[in-house]
């Protein structure tokens, strides 16, 4: 019965992916009181937890979300930057206002606001195939004017492995973890064209994970959490990130790629709450006006509007990112021994959380740098400080 229910059933607009950029184009679809159903082919929103979960509140504030008690995991006074041989740096990040999101808690707030506006949602139902009507589902036929392809990295692995890293994440105890304090360490050897992180959550509860090219995550991991010292793990998670950028077009057809399944995840930390949820957000605003007017050109706003707030500091991290995998460990070191308390001082009042490349430019050229820095940097390190 349930199936042949769903057989029946006519919708607008089918988003395959029940996470954020999914969620958030499905609520402004309803909200315009179209059909929208979103199908998702885990058991829960919000899990598996993949994400860090650490955006800055006025990027919520953009998305229209206003985290509820138990969305609200913890807020972040500070990053600690380490480098190879131990050396570090701390940015205040009290003037960014960064917060990490329990994922499973937000997810099912933005699920909420949808199902509200008008939205249907089912779990446990994937998509199978797209067809001339609309898509073959796990759980039967669905006809439908546009799907939307929300599944995450896993749409982009199929097409492209060069930009994707495998990496692995762990939720731990421990009373070693400052609940105030994001860490990150820098080694080219041990996550080459990445970093590990420790993100904490509560009191003595944090995410540590370690993401590189061609590593073995798992053994990665566990080398790095040994040297952290002791502690509990009460949750573990492997998954392929994406750090290559947006793909080339966000709309073909009827087919519409939204958050990491178009590549909006930043490239230099992977990480897209924000920039995927806008998409989503873009993307559900240019699918309703099209529905509304039937002019074309409608759809194509939405990979205009996301390019227009995004693409130039997209190219801005690709570049950074481009500089990061050339440079050695010892040249890593010879950059943190060039910072200086002033430069901190600065990132720490002006840089930005979501659009931080400005900040990333500002140790790259450093003054006093060593020359081996410059030479390998050379004319790309120039056009990010442009």
């Amino acid at each position: 019965m349930y199936v042949q229910k769903i057989r029946n059933m006519d919708y607008d607009v089918v988003i395959a992916g029940g996470s954020v950029a999914g969620l958030l184009c499905a609520r402004e679809i309803a909200s315009k009181n179209h059909r929208v159903l979103v199908i998702e082919e885990d058991s829960e929103l919000g899990t598996p937890e993949h994400c860090g979960g650490v955006v800055s509140i006025s990027a919520i504030d953009d998305l229209g979300i206003i985290p509820m008690r138990a969305t609200l995991d913890n807020k972040v006074r500070s990053a600690k930057i380490v480098s190879p041989s131990g050396k570090e740096f701390t940015i205040d990040a009290r003037q960014q206002q960064v917060i990490v999101l329990d994922r499973r808690e937000f997810d099912k707030q933005i699920a909420h606001q949808a199902q509200v506006k008008g939205a249907e949602i089912r779990v446990r139902t994937s998509l199978r195939e797209i067809t001339k009507e609309g898509v073959r589902t796990s759980d039967g036929e669905i006809k439908c004017k546009f799907v939307v392809d929300a599944r995450g990295v896993t749409s982009l692995v199929q097409k492209d492995r060069t930009g994707t890293l495998q990496s692995a994440q762990y939720e731990i105890f421990a009373d070693w973890i400052d609940k105030e304090r994001i860490e990150v360490y820098l080694d080219q050897e041990r996550y080459p064209g990445f970093f590990a992180w420790v993100i904490p959550t509560r009191r003595d509860e944090a995410k540590i994970g370690v993401a590189g090219r061609g590593i073995n995550p798992a053994q990665v991991i566990e080398e790095f959490l040994k040297k952290k010292g002791k502690h509990s793990t009460i949750r573990k998670i492997f998954a392929p990130i994406w750090i290559k950028g947006p793909i080339k077009e966000f709309v073909t057809g009827n087919v519409i790629t939204i958050g990491d399944a178009a590549g909006q995840a930043k490239p230099t930390t992977a990480g897209g709450i924000y920039s995927s949820g806008i998409g989503g957000i873009f993307a559900g605003n240019a699918i309703s006006k099209f529905l509304e007017s039937g002019n074309k050109s409608e759809l194509a706003e939405y990979q205009r509007e996301w390019n227009k707030k995004f693409g130039k500091e997209f190219e801005n991290m690709l570049l950074a990112r481009s500089l990061l995998e050339r440079m050695d460990n010892k040249t890593i070191d010879s950059i943190f021994d060039s910072i200086t308390p002033k430069m901190l001082d600065e990132i720490s009042k002006e840089g930005s959380f979501d659009f931080h490349t400005t900040s990333v430019a500002k140790i790259l050229g450093v003054r006093g740098s060593v020359k081996a820095v410059q030479a390998i940097l050379g004319n790309e390190l120039r056009r990010l400080l442009s």
